[in-house]
Order: structure tokens, then sequence, then C-alpha cells
């Protein structure tokens, strides 16, 4: 309703229509995501800790957020996709609930439009924190009765004016911030996505797009009009207005942040970032070995189905440590496990069965991990999208480059992968184009540094690898083996004819070349080496590597190919003296020549510096 104003003069009657005063609390609500919040309906079944699992980590989190004179404020946790955050995020609400001091929570969810943005943090976490205190509630109310628009300014300015000015006129009236529920949790960070306002068409290949990186058809520019932030610029922008808002001395708050360790957040903990000095930082991936709790906690949810089987012992303790050693870390992997086993209408012991025979290539109906499927689908899309949009050759295939470094570290030969890095020159990325490839994958994988600058990638579960090779479970997102063989094949560049090369003189090598240790008490070896020795074997190798390994850099003291050599020597046992003798010549030959090539390259490097 219009509040009508009547003024009359001498000669006049006037009627000025006047605003409605607006209700700062009511409005306030409207912009907050009731689903969110860690006891919403939305998220009634919502995954958290079993009793007596994931107690180091859980015991370490209520610590800090206890720890109100600690000297940092922020907790930070990050870990591969689906290392248990949510539940332990979710566990750590319900224990600082029961302790009163719970102040505000907020869980993303990619998959729930009301709270898959930054837009409703702010007056969520407020609202929350004016719930629990009505001196707060007044003060907030009146903010937004002052600032109507207050909703579409900066999260640093909603921050200020929501959460900040309040608290600080509180300080000064003398409330005792102590008494006051301050611990304000934010879970899956990640899954925060563009902020996108579109006027217009986008072509249908697009759809999947973020913000500024989605692309429009040439056809509909004219008429079409993208706005808005990317995802990761939203999930920097509300770290920044944590840390410049809230990291601050006079004001009392916990925060406690989980994610993945994709760009916003693991930039901002990187030495050198902005929250790297400010933030205690929970790697779960590098410290926590969640193998005893995944362990207890299927004895305690595979005891409970006895009584529907009827049968105490429908599993046993090597089903249990099949299933663990399956999950390689991944908590969720063995909750969806248990939850595929423990369906109403099915047999427990035979679904068990299904799930610890089922291999990737099982063309049965039964997909006991389609959810985790899914999740690794969101995730490389999300990533391919990312990656592709900002390529400025414009015809560089993400799956493709992906799916090459992952045969590179999956092959069946033993000890034998090039570096991430030398790969990703071959593949035409530049140097450090490893980085950038896998730079929204790092919930995924991970790459690591060696001492001479070499890095080498390697996935966190076995499962995605496994993921990657069937077409059933990776869908649209699957590349075929022999699409990057065939590309390496097209490359015209001397590291692509060296990679290519090499590859082919060791897959033509006897597997016992490839693996001297698990020979060891294999009968038949010793006439299989002499056979090879007798048809010249060994010379057809030293032909190979004599003109191939001097070619790169990449063997060097300590490589894989010392280790070959180290595995071929102890072959000299199968040998009779004379093939043992030709062997350790060969052998000593391509040290010989290695170590020419190094001071070649050392006296080189030396002459251009000069």
């Amino acid at each position: 309703m219009v509040d009508l104003r009547i003024f009359i003069d001498a000669n006049n009657v006037t009627v000025h229509p006047q605003p409605e005063s607006v209700d700062g609390w009511q409005l306030l609500l409207k912009h907050t995501a009731p689903n969110s919040l860690h006891n919403s309906r939305a998220r009634y079944d919502a995954p958290k800790c079993d009793e007596d699992t994931r107690v180091e980590v859980t015991g370490e989190i209520v610590t800090f957020i206890e720890n109100w004179d600690g000297p940092q404020r922020l907790l930070c946790m990050t870990g591969a996709a689906g290392s248990g955050k949510s539940a332990l995020q979710q566990t750590t609400a319900e224990i600082c609930g029961e302790k009163n001091t719970l102040g505000a929570s907020f869980f993303f969810s990619a998959t729930d439009p009301s709270r898959n943005t930054v837009k409703p943090v702010i007056p969520t976490i407020a609202y929350q924190l004016g719930s629990g205190n009505l001196e707060v509630k007044r003060f907030i109310k009146a903010a937004v009765e002052e600032d109507n628009l207050i909703f579409d300014k900066s999260l640093r300015d909603q921050i200020t004016t929501l959460i900040v000015k309040p608290f600080e006129h509180l300080g000064g009236r003398g409330l005792d911030f102590n008494t006051l529920p301050l611990a304000i949790l934010i879970d899956g960070l990640d899954e925060s996505q563009a902020e996108h306002e579109c006027r217009g068409k986008c072509s249908e290949d697009s759809q999947v797009g973020h913000a500024c990186r989605r692309k429009c058809s040439e056809d509909s520019q004219a008429e079409h009009a993208c706005r808005g932030k990317s995802a990761e610029d939203s999930q920097e922008e509300l770290l920044a207005a944590i840390k410049e808002c809230l990291l601050v001395d006079h004001l009392p708050f916990r925060i406690f942040i989980a994610s993945r360790p994709e760009w916003a957040i693991r930039t901002a903990l990187a030495p050198g970032g902005y929250l790297h000095a400010l933030a205690y930082h929970i790697q779960l991936s590098d410290k926590y070995d969640a193998s005893g709790d995944m362990c207890r906690y299927l004895q305690r949810r595979f005891q409970a189905l006895s009584s529907r089987t009827g049968n105490p012992h429908w599993f046993t303790q090597n089903d249990i440590d099949r299933l663990v050693s399956a999950a390689s870390g991944q908590f969720v992997y063995v909750a969806m496990a248990f939850n595929y086993i423990s369906e109403r209408r099915g047999s427990p012991a035979e679904r068990l069965k299904i799930v610890l025979t089922w291999t990737p290539h099982d063309r049965r109906m039964a997909r006991p991990f389609e959810a985790l499927d899914i999740l690794y689908r969101n995730i490389l899309s999300t990533a391919k999208n990312a990656y592709e949009a900002v390529d400025t050759n414009g015809d560089r295939d993400f799956l493709l480059l992906l799916r090459t470094h992952h045969l590179n570290i999956s092959a069946r030969i033993y000890d034998w992968t090039f570096p991430a890095n030398v790969l990703s020159m071959v593949l035409g990325l530049g140097s450090g184009g490893e980085e950038d490839l896998f730079s929204d994958l790092r919930s995924l994988l991970t790459l690591k540094k060696d001492g001479s600058g070499n890095s080498t990638l390697r996935l966190y579960h076995k499962s995605f690898s496994d993921f990657l090779e069937e077409e059933s479970r990776a869908k649209a997102l699957f590349v075929p083996r022999s699409r990057p063989y065939t590309h390496l094949e097209s490359k015209e560049s001397a590291e692509s004819h060296f990679l290519r090369d090499l590859a082919n003189a060791i897959h033509r090598l006897p597997w016992i070349l490839l693996d001297a240790n698990g020979v060891i008490g294999t009968t038949g070896i010793g006439h299989e080496l002499a056979d090879f020795t007798k048809k010249g074997g060994w010379h057809k190798l030293d032909r190979s590597l004599s003109a191939l390994l001097p070619e790169r850099g990449i063997v060097s003291s300590g490589s894989s190919f010392d280790t070959f050599l180290g595995h071929v020597r102890k072959l000299v046992v199968f040998l009779t003296s004379e093939d043992a003798a030709v062997l350790h010549k060969f052998c000593d030959k391509w040290v010989r020549e290695r170590e020419e090539y190094k001071l070649r390259g050392s006296y080189s490097k030396r002459s251009t510096a000069k």
C-alpha cells in the first residue's frame, strides 16, 4: 500500500504519494538462502562423520575455533574431491551448535540455484548472527532500512554494512563478545559458480560456460550482452572481503572455510598469497590417513545390516579391507558403496559381491558408483570449459591433452614415465603448460616437482583413472587410447619424434628387462635371456638407446634410466659368464655416453653464458 499525504492550501488540494516504509529484516530475509543452513530441510540427510571417525581432524578444527585468543582467526581446509570435507563441516557445525558457539553456516551446492553463487552468502550469515541476538538483529535491520540497495553492492560493502558496523556499534556500547556465538562456517567454496546475467540468446554449445568465459554465436552478437563475474573471480572476491573486513583485531569471529584446492583458494593460501600468513591451513590429502576411519565406518554399517540378512557373517574383514583399499583415501567411495549395498530391495550380500567384483570394464547394468562418476564429469566439464575458453590458439583439446598425460603415467611399463613438463613441451603447450592444463583439476590430481625441476603427475584416486578408461562412465568426456597416440604421431617437433621413438624402443624390450625384480625366482629366465643375447638383442637395444638418449636432457642422474640400468645389471645372475660380459659391456657404454653428453651440455651452457 502507498501512504497518501494530503496538503491543503488556500487554492489547491495536493496529494503526494509517499513510499511505504520498508521492514529491513523482512527485506534481508528475501536475499537469504535457507537451503544453505547446516540444519535446513534441504540438507536433512547431510553427510557427517560417524562416531569414532575423523576424531583427530575434528578435534583440531574444534580446538582452533574455541581458541578465541589464538593468533589466527581463519581456518582453511582443502582436500581432494570426496575426501570428506563436507562431512567434517557438518559435524563441526553440529558440535558448535551444541556448544552454542555457532554463529552462522553456509553450505554451497553447485546443483542448487539458491546457493550456488556468492550472492546470498553475506545476507544469510547476517540473518543467522542477528537471529542469535536481538541487539545484533536491531542494528542489522536498521542498516538495511537505511540502504535498501545494499544487496546489490560489493561483498565488501555488504560485510561492512550488515556485519562489521553492527558489531562495532555493540562493542562500543560495552557488549561482551564472549557471550555471543561467533564461529562462521562456509563449506564448498569451489561449488560457487559464476554470477551471470544474460540478455539475448547463447549458442547451444555454450550453455555450460561461465560468465565472461561464455561464448556467443556470431549471429546473435547484436542482440546479446553477457555480464557477470567468473566463478573464480566471485570466489576471490568473497575471500578478499573476509580478509579485509573480518580478520581484524577488534572483531571476534572465527571463520572456517572448506573447499577443493581450486584456483581462488589455492593461490590465496600459497606462499606469497594474501591469506598465506593469516590462515591456519589443513590439507586433508597430505596429512590425514582416513583408512582406519573408513574401516570403522563400514564395520558399524555392515553390522547394522546383519539383522536384515539374518546372517552375522555375511561379510568379512577382508571384504572391508578391499573396499578401503579401492577407495584410496576417498571417503565418498566407501559411502557410495555402502549406499548401494544397503538398498532396501536388494540383498546386501549379493550387492557386496557386485561391488567387490565390479571393474571399469564390467558390462553389467549395475553401476554402484554412478554418483561418483557424476562428480568426476562435473569437475572435468568445468575444467574443460575454463581451459578452452582462455585458449588463445583456439585449437587445444583439453580432454585429449589430459588423456595423453594420463596414459603417460598409467602405462603398464615398469618405471618408465616421462616428466609432465617434458610431455607438455612435446604436446606444444610450452614451458609450464601442464600447470595451466591442470589448474582446475587440483581436487583430483597433483603435480610434484623434484630437485631437477621436473614435475610428475599423480592422481589422488585410482577410481578417477578407471573413470578415464571407460566410455560408459566418462560418457561424452571419454577419449579412446588411440587418439593420444595418433595426436603424438602427428606432431612434427623434434621432441615428439624423440618421445615416439624412445617409447617404441622401450616397448620392444622383453618384459624381463623392464622388471628385473619381478623375475627373481621365475623359471625359464636364463633361457629367454640367452635367446635374446644370441639374436643380437643387446646390439639392437644399443642402436636405439645410443641414438635417442643423448638427444634430450631428461636422462639425468637419478632418472628412470638409471633405475632401468640397475635392473638390467641384476640379470647377470641368469647369464653365462660370456653373455654377462656382453651385458656389462653395453651397460658401461650407455653410462659413458650419458656422462659424455652431460659434460658436453655443461660446456655448452658455460660457453653460452660467456
